[in-house]
This record gives C-alpha cells, sequence and structure tokens, in this order.
C-alpha cells in the first residue's frame, strides 16, 4: 500500500453499570519513516489509572495531591486487552512497558517496510477512572469526560516517541481519519468536533456514527443534561459548556464571531468544522490573577472575563488540533503563540485595560505603581516571580520535569514574552508574519520547534541564535546596566554593563521631556560596551524603558541627565505591599495585629518594609508594636541579602541579622539578636525533587529582664549568648517522607550535639506509620545542676532559643501549658524526669488505626548527673486532623501507669496547632513549587 496516513475504525459499546467501554478497533498504521520496523507502540493512557505505582499515580503524590492514593479500586480505571490480530487474523505478541503501564508494544509478524501500512485490529474493554483524578472519565452523575479514553499509534521519527500519561494532556500523535461507532443508553446525547454521519435508536439504547479526516483529538461528551451550546460563525462552529453567567445569548454570539476572525486572520483557517471548548479545557489553564477573585470584588465586567477565556481556551485547542509537535519536548512553541496572541489581542481590543481593572480608579488604590500597569503586564509578573527565586527552568526542560508553576504559568508567559522579545528585536513584524507562516505551511503535519527555528532565520539577517541558545535553552537571567556616565556639550558617553553570561540584545532608549526621542539595540555585549551618542536634548537614558525585556532588575536601567547626584532614587512611601517601581525607593507600611502570647496579649502595631510583590536580594523590615496586655512596646527587625545561585546544588546564600523584644512570661521580657548565614541546596538537576538541604550558621545573643510582677521562678541562669550549627536534610513527600538535622550548639557553660530523624510511610493500603528517633549529648554542662533550663527535655522543650511558636511558654497549667511543639524527646504524657542533663535518646512512633485516628506509643533513656539512666514510656491516641499543622493527644498508658482513668485527664491532653500564615502557606506552595 503507498504511503497515506493512519486509519482507525473503531466499534464502542457504553455499559453505564460497569462504567465500561468494549471496543473493537481496526488500526491501519502509515511507516512513514525510511526504516524497517518489527514492532510498533501504542499509547494505552487509560491504563495510567490502574495501579498507585503507574506515573500518573506518582504524579498525584509529587504534587501532594492524595485524591488518587486514597481512591478505591473500583474508582480507578485500566484497559483489558483481549486479544490483537493482523488483517490476515494471525494472533500478535503484545505486552504493556514495565515501565510505561500505559504503552503497549506490538511485536509485528511480518516486517513493516518503508511507506507501506499494517493492518491490525484490537478487542479490550476500557474501565474508566472517575473523573475527579484529571477530569476525565466518568462523573458521579454517570456523565462520560472521554478524553485519551481509546488506544492509538505513537509517533515514530527515527525513534518511538511514547511517554506515560502524567496530567499534562499531551498526547502526541499523527493526524488520523477516524470512524467511531458508539452505542449508549438512549437517554445521553454526545458532543463531539467530529461530523455526526448517521444515528440509528432501538428500543433503549441509540447508536452514533462519527467521522473526522485529519483529526488529532477525538474527545467525547456524553452526558444526559448537556450544557453545551454552539455558536455557528463564518469561520467555525464553537461548542462550549463554558459559565457565562450574565451574558446574553447575542452577546456571546459577537464575541465567538470576534474571536474567531482574529484566530483565523492571525493563525489561519480552522481545517475543521467544529471546535470543542469545555469547562474542563478552562479549569486545567485558565487566566490566574484578579480574575479568580470572587464575584462581588472582581474587578473586570462579565463579558471582559468570557471573552479572555474563551479567547485563551479556543487558542489552546485550535494549536493542539493542528499543530503537531511533541508536546512533552517542544511545548513552548505551542505555549509561545498562545500567550503572544493572547497578549496581542488584550492590546488590540483592550488597549486601556489595567491589571488591577476597575480596582485601579478607587481612591487609595489608584496611588499604587501596581495600578499604573497595563492587563498584559501580569504576564510578565508571574514569570518573574520565579525568577526571582531562582525557581525558573530551560523552556527545553520536558515538561514532566517543571514545577507545576511553571508548566502551568511562568514557562507558559516566558515563551510568550520571549516571542514578543524577539519580535520587537528583529523588528517589521517578521516574527508575527512567521508564526502565521508557520502554523499555515506546518498545519497538521508532524513539525518541531527547529523547523519554526530555521524558517525565522531565513526571514532575518540579524542575528537571533540568542534566542534559542540562551533564552529558550537555558535558566540565564537578563540584566543590564547603564553606568559611568559623562556629559559634555556635544556628546554623552556611557558605559552599558551586561551584568550576566550571555549573548542577549538590549534596547537603549533617549528621552526629552518623558518623550522617546530614539532607540537602538546593542548586541553581543561582552561584559560592557562603551557608548557615545549626541548630546541633542536628551534628559534621561533608559534600557528596555517599555519593559518588553524581562530583566531580572530594573532598577538600575536609566540615568537623568539632570543635577549632580542623577542616579539618587527619590523615596516613596506606600501602605501596603506594591509591585516593584524602579524609579524610586519604596517603603511600605504595613498595619499589624497580631497575637503572638498570651503574655503580651494583642498587640498593635506597623511593619514598615521594602519587599516587593517580586522578592529582592536585600530586604529589610522594622515593626514596632504596642502589646495591649503588657502595656509595653515590642516587636522586631530585620535585615537580610540573598545570592542566587544558578546550575549548582548550591542555589541561595543568605546572610544578615535579625533582632526582637517581647514577653515570655508575666511581666518578663527577652530581648534577642541573631546575626546569621544560611546556605540552602536542592538537586540542580531535578527541581521537582523534594529533597532538599539546609545549613545554617547564627548567633544568638539572648537577654531577659524580670518585672517586680512576674510570676516567675527566679532567674538561675544569667543572659547567655549560644552559638548554633545546624544541618538539615529532607524529603517530604507524601507517600514517603524524612526529614533529619545535625545540632550542635556552643555557650559559655555548655556545649551540646543533637540527632533528629523523621520517617513516614503512607502504605497503599492508605495506613500511615511516623518513626522519630531523637539523640541528643551535653559535651560540657557546667550550669546549675538546681536548673533545667538547657537540659534536653521529654515533652516540653524550654525553648531557651526561642524558635518555636509557644503561645504560652512559660504556663505550668491551664490549656496554653498543653501546647506541644515534638522537639527533643518528643513525649506526649508528663512523667516523673522531664528533663536530662547529661544525655536523652527516644523513640516516637505512631500509626493509622482508621482515617485521621492514629495509636502512638514513645520510649526513651534519660541520664542526668548523678542518676542512674531512667527508661520511659507513654502511649495514647492521636487525632491526626491535619498533619504537622493541627493534631491532638490522648495519653492512654505511661510509667505513670492508665493515665485515662487518673483525676485532672483533661489537662493531660496535648494539643499541637499552628497560627503562623507562612506555615500554613506552605500548605499550597508544597503543590505548585
Amino acid at each position: 500500500m503507498a504511503i497515506g496516513q493512519d486509519k482507525i475504525d473503531l466499534v464502542a459499546s457504553i455499559d453505564v453499570a460497569t462504567k465500561t467501554i468494549k471496543i473493537n478497533e481496526r488500526i491501519v498504521y502509515q511507516n512513514q519513516s525510511n526504516d524497517t520496523l518489527s514492532a510498533i507502540y501504542l499509547n494505552d493512557w487509560n491504563n495510567s489509572y490502574s495501579t498507585k505505582k503507574t506515573p500518573l499515580a506518582k504524579r498525584f503524590t509529587e504534587e501532594f495531591n492524595d485524591k488518587f492514593h486514597f481512591a478505591k479500586s473500583e474508582q480507578r480505571g485500566y484497559t483489558v486487552i483481549t486479544k490483537i490480530k493482523d488483517k490476515l487474523g494471525a494472533s500478535l505478541t503484545y505486552a504493556n512497558l514495565k515501565e510505561f503501564p500505559d504503552v503497549v508494544k506490538v511485536e509485528l509478524q511480518t516486517p513493516l517496510l518503508p511507506n507501506q501500512s499494517y493492518d491490525i485490529t484490537l478487542s479490550y474493554d476500557v474501565v474508566l477512572p472517575d473523573d475527579n483524578f484529571t477530569g476525565y472519565g466518568i462523573s458521579p452523575e454517570n456523565d462520560f469526560n472521554l478524553k485519551y479514553w481509546y488506544i492509538t499509534p505513537t509517533v515514530y521519527n527515527g525513534e518511538w516517541q511514547y511517554y506515560s500519561n502524567k496530567n499534562l494532556d499531551d498526547l502526541y500523535i499523527s493526524k488520523a481519519d477516524m470512524t467511531i461507532q458508539i452505542e449508549f443508553p438512549l437517554n445521553y446525547q454526545v458532543i463531539s468536533e467530529l461530523n455526526t454521519i448517521d444515528i440509528k435508536q432501538y428500543k433503549d439504547k441509540q447508536t452514533f456514527f462519527l467521522y473526522g479526516k485529519d483529526r488529532v483529538n477525538t474527545h467525547l461528551i456524553i452526558s444526559r443534561l448537556s450544557e453545551f451550546k454552539f455558536v455557528q460563525t463564518d469561520d467555525f462552529t464553537i461548542y462550549s459548556d463554558l459559565s457565562s453567567k450574565g451574558i446574553p445569548t447575542e452577546e456571546k454570539a459577537i464575541i465567538t464571531d470576534k474571536i474567531t476572525r482574529f484566530i483565523t486572520e492571525n493563525l489561519g483557517e480552522y481545517p475543521h468544522e467544529r471546535l470543542l471548548i469545555t469547562n474542563n479545557d478552562y479549569k486545567k489553564d485558565p487566566l490566574y490573577g484578579l480574575n479568580q477573585l470572587p464575584d462581588f470584588i472582581r474587578p473586570f465586567s462579565d463579558n471582559f472575563q468570557y471573552e479572555l477565556k474563551l479567547l485563551k481556551t479556543v487558542l489552546n485547542n485550535y494549536l493542539e488540533n493542528t499543530l503537531l509537535i511533541n508536546p512533552r519536548k517542544d511545548y513552548w512553541l505551542r505555549d509561545g503563540i498562545q500567550i503572544y496572541f493572547l497578549m496581542k489581542y488584550v492590546e488590540t481590543y483592550y488597549p486601556d485595560t489595567k491589571l488591577l481593572g476597575t480596582l485601579a480608579d478607587f481612591w487609595g488604590i489608584r496611588s499604587f505603581h501596581a495600578a499604573d500597569l497595563a492587563y498584559n503586564d501580569h504576564f510578565m509578573l508571574f514569570f518573574m516571580q520565579m525568577v526571582r527565586t531562582n525557581l525558573d527552568q530551560p523552556l527545553t526542560t520536558s515538561k514532566d520535569s517543571l514545577l507545576k508553576f511553571n508548566a502551568n504559568i511562568a514557562g507558559k508567559y516566558k515563551a510568550g514574552i520571549g516571542l514578543r522579545y524577539l519580535d520587537d528585536f528583529v523588528n517589521a513584524n517578521v516574527v508575527e508574519q512567521v508564526i502565521s507562516d508557520y502554523l499555515k505551511n506546518y498545519k497538521l503535519q508532524i513539525t518541531s520547534s527547529t523547523d519554526f527555528q530555521d524558517l525565522i532565520k531565513s526571514k532575518t539577517s540579524k542575528d537571533i541564535n540568542w534566542f534559542f541558545t540562551d533564552y529558550i535553552d537555558s535558566r540565564k537571567k537578563i540584566d543590564f546596566k547603564i553606568n559611568k556616565v559623562h556629559k559634555f556639550d556635544d556628546s554623552i558617553q556611557f558605559t552599558i554593563r551586561n551584568k550576566r553570561d550571555n549573548s542577549m540584545p538590549i534596547s537603549l532608549f533617549t528621552l526629552s521631556k518623558d518623550s522617546v526621542v530614539s532607540k537602538s539595540w546593542f548586541e553581543n555585549i561582552g561584559k560592557e560596551r562603551r557608548v557615545t551618542i549626541p548630546r541633542d536634548s536628551i534628559d534621561k537614558l533608559a534600557l528596555n524603558y517599555y519593559n518588553t525585556i524581562p530583566e531580572f532588575n530594573l532598577r538600575d536601567n536609566y540615568k537623568s541627565m539632570k543635577g549632580f547626584l542623577f542616579n539618587n532614587k527619590p523615596f516613596q512611601f506606600r501602605l501596603f505591599k506594591d509591585v516593584e517601581d524602579p524609579y524610586y525607593n519604596q517603603i511600605f507600611l504595613m498595619p499589624l495585629v497580631e497575637f503572638n502570647n498570651i503574655y503580651d496579649g494583642l498587640t498593635l502595631g506597623a511593619k514598615f518594609y521594602n519587599k516587593t510583590v517580586l522578592r529582592k536580594r536585600l530586604n529589610y523590615k522594622f515593626s514596632p508594636q504596642y502589646a495591649t496586655k503588657s502595656k509595653s512596646l515590642t516587636g522586631g527587625g530585620s535585615v537580610f541579602y540573598s545570592h542566587l545561585i544558578e546550575d549548582m546544588d548550591l542555589y541561595n546564600v543568605s546572610y544578615g541579622m535579625g533582632a526582637k523584644y517581647n514577653s515570655f512570661a508575666e511581666d518578663s521580657f527577652v530581648s534577642i539578636f541573631t546575626p546569621s548565614i544560611s546556605l540552602s541546596f536542592r538537586d540542580n538537576d531535578d527541581f521537582r525533587s523534594d529533597k532538599s538541604r539546609f545549613l545554617n550558621l547564627r548567633y544568638l545573643n539572648i537577654s531577659r529582664e524580670v518585672g517586680q510582677n512576674a510570676i516567675i521562678e527566679d532567674l538561675l541562669e544569667p543572659d547567655y549568648s549560644v552559638l548554633n550549627l545546624r544541618y538539615v536534610n529532607s524529603n517530604p513527600g507524601l507517600v514517603n517522607f524524612y526529614k533529619w538535622y545535625y545540632d550542635v550548639q556552643f555557650a559559655e557553660k555548655f556545649g551540646k550535639i543533637a540527632l533528629n530523624y523523621e520517617y513516614r510511610k503512607l502504605s497503599e493500603s492508605n495506613r500511615q506509620f511516623n518513626l522519630r528517633l531523637f539523640a541528643g549529648m551535653f559535651l560540657y554542662n557546667n550550669t546549675d545542676l538546681n536548673s533545667d533550663y538547657f537540659s534536653f527535655a521529654l515533652d516540653r522543650p524550654t525553648d531557651y532559643l526561642f524558635d518555636y511558636n509557644y503561645l504560652g511558654r512559660s504556663e505550668a497549667s491551664g490549656v496554653f501549658s498543653q501546647q506541644i511543639i515534638i522537639a527533643e524527646g518528643g513525649f506526649k504524657s508528663r512523667l516523673e524526669t522531664p528533663f536530662a542533663n547529661q544525655w536523652m535518646t527516644t523513640a516516637n512512633a505512631s500509626t493509622t488505626i482508621w482515617k485521621y485516628i492514629e495509636a502512638y506509643g514513645d520510649i526513651g533513656l534519660v541520664k542526668s548527673k548523678g542518676f542512674n539512666p531512667v527508661f520511659v514510656y507513654d502511649s495514647g491516641i492521636k487525632l491526626d486532623l491535619v498533619t504537622d499543622y493541627f493534631e491532638l493527644y490522648f495519653p492512654i498508658y505511661s510509667n505513670l501507669g492508665w493515665e485515662i482513668g487518673q483525676p485532672g485527664y483533661d489537662q493531660r491532653i496535648r494539643i499541637k496547632f499552628t497560627l503562623d500564615p507562612q506555615a500554613l502557606l506552605g500548605l499550597f506552595r508544597r503543590k505548585w513549587y
């Protein structure tokens, strides 16, 4: 058979009760390579749900999504292949790959020669997963959202391009001529991009006959109560169930027509009659930012919201159906085109829309720099968020190796911003025309970013290698600076300094009275370049004036020709955090209302700081507060500088100092001064890895004051200073968790060393096992033997370094004395030997009884000077409401006997909780970073 393209004929029958689709499929696979093939590989992505050990399951646990792990077997899907035969009826040998359980290798009876085809038939059952994992499968209402539901051939282009489903919506297949005959109950209807060529109805079932030419996407919606509406335009018809509350039908039609016309003019004609847009598509790739605020404070009109939602999703689905690149490796090109034209659309139709929408006009808000920013500026902000935190990744990184934030947001925006940067540099709209030509020339053809690179290089004489090497294929930052400015009567001489190791170009603007006089580009700047220009009427020099280039730091991009100290920036005071304004030294003021401990009570004050929305390398804050209960001035301050290091496991070095003053008991205050340096490490080859290492060296100077009304024992220990070195190694995974640290302390009267190890395992039967080991000893101890202030504690450390967030650290009774922080001994019961001034070793363990109820047990040895080691133990029940954040401990049996029957049992219950917003924010961050 002569070379053509793949053909797939599908006969399917849905059994709603068993969530099963019985399928008989014929695949005519075309070998379009120059190689002879002895086997072909098939995508069976429905089988990615089959166990808790598939790549998809591991992906969920990496992102701390426990739905799949806790799901019952009947909620997960799988595929059962009963036979695969060739066109002569001979059975073919097949097997799922060990590392890719959703890929099937089929051994061919005869070699498949170049430009020839192979005809195989398959019989298999698809058991659908619940749709709450990825949005695809069967819903609680027994509606079907079918994508990646049947078996397809993988792409061969010299090697087989197969990989596992990881909930990235990036299946890579060639186009095929499709026929689908699908049977389902009579009370259902089907929504599809395919053309319906026939419908047959029977007593209790119906069969739809669907056809599509040159298809890669056969997304089917089969439901009883469909909310899909269609809008037919001159270009193509859109079927959609996107939320459009408050928008009249005629307005939706106008908006849809406007979008299809824009896409057709810029990206070319859509090759099919219909385009399917689902709300699930949008949820996977939404508009991030203020668009997601609740309706009652949303700063954008319903029409604008709906229009951009529809546009972004249409762009994504249009490109998915027409641009056949490897979406796991070459995703940046598809993402870049989507964001490029999304930004162009906003500039064309909504050029005056602000980042803050209508909020930008509110009194008090319009004075913020954020209120000056255009809507499209949020793309730069989201991308620079990852750059400033040293978490950005090259766009050639495999998509499944990207951090979730990079895969969903920052990487897409970097690609779109990059294409605009390239277009600005090349000029004359060359890039935009090349994108249009590329999409037309390679429509529905297997292609790659290399084809795009070759095409654009052929259309310009400028050197644009930097875009593909430095910008796309690296994490190199862009950062230029103007310095060494000299003014002469007829000229200005200055230096453009490239602060980074890259060959990316920078634009220079000259201005007069805030109007642009000239614009020029400088390429291949090594360390620096000396420039001389005519003086004319220029009063300002500015690099990257319109911020179209994603520079790391804009604060040194301009020089004023006025005045002697023309590089000084005026101070700007703002209420609350703002977006960085490079033309000012910003100082922010935030009112503070906090409850840090029961002795100070509610504290009222303000925080003065320089931290903007994007992280800075130098950060300071000063927060004076008045404590309403202790009636004293409390608060603190800090200043820290961070060095961000690239291409090494050591990625951050931070040093500085902090100080604070607050109560630690009734009418008792502590002053703490702490200079420190921290080194942070990660796996530079795998940003998705949760493994991290941390080394911290700090010096704590601690002074305490006790007033006349203090309700506390006499302080036997004088003020003290401690040099503390701690090394932490952790891997806080959802299924496998471990963390260990070494801690060494040196003070005038004591020296200590401690080792802490924690391990947590979530089994496939959803039972959690926790183990914690602690061992600590004094290297020397010359402290007062009558005081245990510096001793190792069995159940409640004295916290002489003031690291823990005790609300009532000096309480001996009452609910605040019941607060527990698992440290040192980690015991829950209050035993008769609560301290050790020589050495201590303990083990804490717990395991699941049912859901969030666990049984715990602790054992240990406690040794103090002049006493024999004491064996200690306790046990009880733990309510694990939010792991590490809110837990309750109920002691049952210990060295004290059966505690549950002893007096005052309510005082024995221990409570673990945190009110720290930063700690709670960690629950969100771990899913994205």
